[in-house]
């Protein structure tokens, strides 16, 4: 049996370019902040406390990956953080990276700034000065070159900008002191949105392996038994199935019901005690209960989910939800609409959440 996927990104050989997929991501998120917009070879986005982010997008060919990410919190006291990142097959990391603005050197006395290094990822963090000095310098700069020893990558500044006079709109700063680009005299910085605050309940012990399959087995019989294709039922999906208890009798059920190349997509419920007859959807962001490679942590009480957009896991949405003892509340969203080797951490964020 087949059934629609919900806001599972359908799965693809390239995945380039996302657009068409955002449309079934979910939608609460986008709905409390702007969707992203792109800018040329930048692309930009706010969450729902109008923190910012700006990132360059490195060129779909682009070896070695290069980019530029900025973030800034919102009101008087959000400082803009910009970084430069650049991964590489490193034999010797590099401690230090050599910068040009148009084939010139940057910063001006063409001193090599330091770096942090993660694995294959080299992280450099501009001071206010540079930061500075840079976006002043990509109003008419087209390209910054990064060099380390045996590898050199590029950054395209085209709507940068632009991206960032966005991000000072978003955040009320035109015609502010504290503006990234369209500076002024005024000093009243609206202040930033209140963080929602979400009180995570964790589940009691973890239900006996072989209770759980026979929970999410008579919950699928009863839902094959209403709508034959409302999910598909081969082996290996069944063995995918899953069943946790929330406590007073009541069963959190995520049922196993399509599976991509690198997705899986599973359908959420809660049920009394056996009785799969009275389950009810769950309804995450956007109406649907469907997340996609999505596992459930009852120590902490919360679902993260991570929607691919291709293989490797450089595009596509990643979030999360917490259980409050009666709800399943969205604590996070995350997306990267463009395939271009970002890191995770790096997406845009366009919801956000603190714990009790």
């Amino acid at each position: 049996m087949r059934r629609n996927a919900g806001n599972r990104l359908p799965d693809g050989p390239k995945g380039a370019t996302l657009g068409a997929a955002l449309a079934l991501l979910p939608t609460l998120a986008l709905a409390a902040a702007p969707e992203p917009k792109t800018f040329r070879d930048w692309m930009a986005g706010c969450d729902n406390v109008k923190t910012c982010t700006a990132l360059s997008l490195p060129a779909e060919a682009a070896d070695p990956i290069a980019y530029l990410r900025l973030e800034r919190p919102a009101g008087p006291e959000g400082a803009a953080r910009l970084v430069l990142r650049l991964r590489g097959d490193w034999k010797t990391p590099p401690r230090t990276l050599q910068l040009k603005l148009d084939g010139a050197a940057f910063p001006a006395n063409g001193k090599p700034l330091p770096v942090t290094i993660d694995s294959d990822l080299a992280t450099l963090t501009f001071s206010g000065e540079d930061m500075a000095a840079l976006i002043e310098a990509a109003r008419k700069a087209t390209k910054l070159t990064v060099s380390a020893p045996g590898l050199t990558g590029s950054v395209s500044l085209a709507g940068s900008v632009a991206a960032m006079l966005w991000i000072d709109e978003q955040q009320g700063r035109l015609g502010m002191t504290s503006a990234l680009v369209r500076k002024g005299t005024n000093t009243a910085t609206p202040p930033a949105p209140a963080l929602p605050v979400i009180a995570a309940v964790p589940a009691p012990p973890m239900l006996d392996m072989k209770v759980g399959k026979q929970q999410a087995a008579s919950l699928r019989a009863e839902l094959k038994k209403k709508d034959p294709d409302s999910c598909e039922d081969d082996a290996a999906l069944l063995e995918q199935d899953e069943a946790w208890t929330l406590g007073n009798k009541r069963i959190l059920v995520a049922l196993a019901c399509s599976r991509g190349a690198y997705n899986l997509s599973s359908s959420f419920f809660i049920m009394p005690e056996n009785e799969p007859a009275k389950a009810t959807p769950l309804s995450f962001a956007g109406g649907g209960n469907d997340l996609t490679n999505a596992s459930f942590d009852p120590r902490t009480g919360h679902v993260s989910f991570f929607d691919k957009g291709r293989g490797i896991g450089d595009c596509g949405a990643t979030g999360g939800y917490a259980w409050t003892g009666s709800a399943f509340v969205q604590t996070e969203f995350s997306m990267m609409g463009e395939c271009r080797g970002i890191s995770t951490e790096d997406w845009i964020t366009l919801y956000r959440s603190k714990g009790k």
